[in-house]
């Protein structure tokens, strides 16, 4: 088998491989309300399939440097969080993404531009959370109509995130590991929901959706943090299960007091 071949066949069974995840976690976030659903969405779903990914390329100190640009860049997320709520309840689906990402793109040039270490990323996310979140929480409560698949769904969102493997996968040997740690982060699983939800139940309720995961992309941010330390003096194999176990034991930990403060209404 040729070299090339082999290079495609790989990338194809990575892109399938990273498709189901975010497929299969955005379906049940569809069936489960906005709350359930945003901690199933803040899950490593995206990040996590491409970070293995480089992983399987680059050595630790690779992924150690792109968990750095990519701790910036959660704040980033919160960011188009923010404007996509705002825009939703108004606006059509189309002006409230395209305004979201291009707030993204705009803050992902800038981070870019300076050079991150984990101490200024760590407080980077403080400050952006000690903002966004207040601002969030009027819109974290919608209801949440009954949703009625379309035959487009799946192969949309499977589109996406291949399309983000596939860009990431190709670019990170000459990119470098800061663009690499930044496209790993694009929020694929957020802007497919926004795609795809707000057409059928309306932007409020996908703006709930969205809203809940603020304080799941908290739990995000660590556990990128986790990961460049982790990789730092443990290896790549070990920093990657730690991140996911934070990330995941993160968001248990909010279904949890959730439950809990429900039980006691």
């Amino acid at each position: 088998m040729s070299l090339d071949l082999s290079f495609i066949l790989i990338l194809v069974l990575r892109m399938g491989i990273a498709a189901a995840f975010v497929v299969s976690a955005s379906m049940i976030a569809e069936r489960s309300g906005p709350v359930i659903g945003a901690l199933v969405a803040t899950l490593p779903i995206s990040a996590g399939p491409t970070y293995v990914f480089l992983a399987l390329d680059h050595d630790a100190g690779f992924i150690a440097e792109g968990a750095l640009t990519s701790l910036p860049i959660n704040a980033a997320t919160i960011f188009l969080s923010l404007i996509y709520a705002v825009l939703a309840q108004r606006r059509t689906v189309l002006i409230s993404t395209a305004c979201a990402v291009a707030v993204w793109l705009a803050l992902a040039a800038l981070i870019r531009s300076v050079q991150w270490s984990l101490a200024a990323g760590l407080i980077a996310n403080a400050i952006t959370f000690a903002i966004c979140l207040p601002l969030l929480a009027r819109y974290r409560h919608a209801k949440m109509p009954l949703i009625t698949r379309r035959w487009y769904d799946v192969p949309l969102r499977a589109s996406l995130v291949a399309a983000l493997v596939a860009i990431v996968t190709s670019v990170s040997g000459w990119a470098g590991p800061a663009i690499s740690g930044m496209l790993a982060l694009f929020p694929i699983v957020f802007t497919s929901m926004m795609l795809i939800l707000q057409p059928r139940i309306g932007g409020p309720a996908t703006a709930a959706v969205i809203a809940n995961g603020a304080w799941g992309l908290i739990g995000f941010g660590i556990a990128v943090a986790v990961l460049h330390l982790g990789v730092l003096h443990l290896g790549a194999q070990e920093g990657l299960s730690l991140a996911l176990a934070t990330c995941v034991g993160w968001n248990l930990g909010l279904w949890w007091v959730g439950r809990r403060k429900k039980a006691a209404k």
